[in-house]
């Protein structure tokens, strides 16, 4: 087992810092409504705005969408932040970043 299989395997087992919500709001920008219940405020602000400038100007059904949705991803799963989205479309990210 590699030291990086080793090191990913640890970090599985803790657990989320933080929730976040991301609800597309429609059609007009901003599309995006980014909001949390429980975390660190300036941990979750500090994410917000990462999000925003990824997907400010992009609804779920551009081509671009599904890339920065996996960067938001990975970004939230290596701040430890689990990640609730609603697009309000049929195929919706995983419900999860872990």
């Amino acid at each position: 087992m590699s030291q990086d299989a080793t090191h990913l395997e640890g970090e599985e087992h803790l657990p989320p810092v933080a929730t976040v919500h991301i609800t597309y709001t429609g059609p007009v920008a901003p599309h995006w409504e980014i909001g949390s219940d429980d975390g660190d405020p300036e941990l979750v602000e500090a994410f917000r705005t990462r999000v925003m400038a990824r997907l400010l100007l992009l609804p779920p059904h551009d081509p671009q969408f599904r890339r920065n949705r996996d960067r938001v991803n990975r970004d939230a799963e290596s701040e430890r932040i689990d990640v609730i989205w609603d697009t309000g479309m049929e195929e919706q990210a995983p419900s999860s970043a872990r």
